[in-house]
């Protein structure tokens, strides 16, 4: 799973380029929900249910991240800061759901907070800070669609995934109609060629339908601190992938900054001693 998300953030980077990046979100989310919605049970949830995941996981997170990432946030970053999420999670958790965090995921949290400082502070002036904040942006909408995923308690990730999906294009494609102009979005449509269409296929079938399939169904069927660190794995591969293909070696404070934001987020998601008694791991 995590390893998908990291090969992720490098097809998106290679696949939109010409392509303007919410018009390349919307057809990424039509085809997450169309034709599989023709085999794929809608889950028990409300339609408001599905909405707002749809909303904040899919619309929010990915149509922040795609300009993100066309505004000059290089694939690797990009990962490493939608880590953020975890961070947020916790906030937005415990003023909505009411779940206070403990001592030890409070200090995983400041932690991984002032490695997300390190980071922005340590640019090397080769990305926007408008990129960074658009990055944050998605973090935060991926946050607070993981707790709306968390309170419905829905039991199919897969279906979660498919049906959420539904109120996704149809906003996105508006957006860039709005921020790229009919013409330059007409232009995209009709000159796509076999890279965007390569890349929106693994986005659809690896990184949406397979890997959100199995986040979404582990966050229905174990605490989150058994789950997200997996995740993790994404800003690694794709750090790692990005200086393979591109060169882009991450500057001191980068790194400082990443391993920081990780090892916070870690610290932050380690089960608690009740917790981990009840799942039978040792303390």
């Amino acid at each position: 799973m995590g390893s998908l998300w990291g090969i992720n953030f490098l097809v998106i980077d290679w696949g939109m380029e010409g392509t303007p990046p919410l018009l390349f979100a919307a057809l990424r989310f039509a085809l997450v929900f169309f034709p599989a919605v023709l085999f794929v049970a809608r889950p028990r949830v409300t339609w408001r249910v599905l909405a707002a995941v749809g909303g904040l996981v899919s619309l929010g997170q990915f149509g922040f991240l795609y300009v993100a990432m066309a505004a000059g946030m290089p694939p690797g970053l990009a990962a490493l800061v939608l880590q953020g999420q975890v961070v947020f999670t916790l906030v937005i958790a415990a003023v909505a759901l009411r779940e206070l965090p403990t001592r030890l995921q409070l200090v995983g949290a400041l932690f991984g907070s002032t490695g997300l400082a390190v980071v922005a502070v340590g640019r090397d002036g080769s990305w926007p800070s408008v990129a960074l904040a658009l990055c944050l942006l998605a973090a935060l909408s991926w946050a607070a669609g993981n707790v709306v995923t968390r309170a419905a308690a829905v039991p199919s990730g897969l279906g979660l995934t498919i049906w959420s999906a539904s109120v996704v294009p149809l906003p996105l494609l508006a957006l860039s109609f709005l921020v790229d102009g009919p013409a330059e979005v007409s232009a995209a449509v009709a000159a796509l060629s076999w890279r965007p269409l390569a890349a929106t296929a693994y986005t659809v079938v690896l990184a949406s339908l397979v890997g959100y399939g199995i986040f979404n169904t582990l966050l229905s069927r174990n605490p989150s601190s058994a789950v997200v660190p997996w995740a993790l794995l994404a800003p690694v591969v794709a750090m790692v992938g990005a200086w393979a293909v591109h060169g882009d070696a991450p500057n001191l404070a980068e790194s400082t900054g990443g391993a920081m934001l990780l090892a916070g987020v870690l610290v932050a998601t380690r089960p608690s001693k009740r917790m981990r008694k009840g799942l039978g791991l040792p303390s």
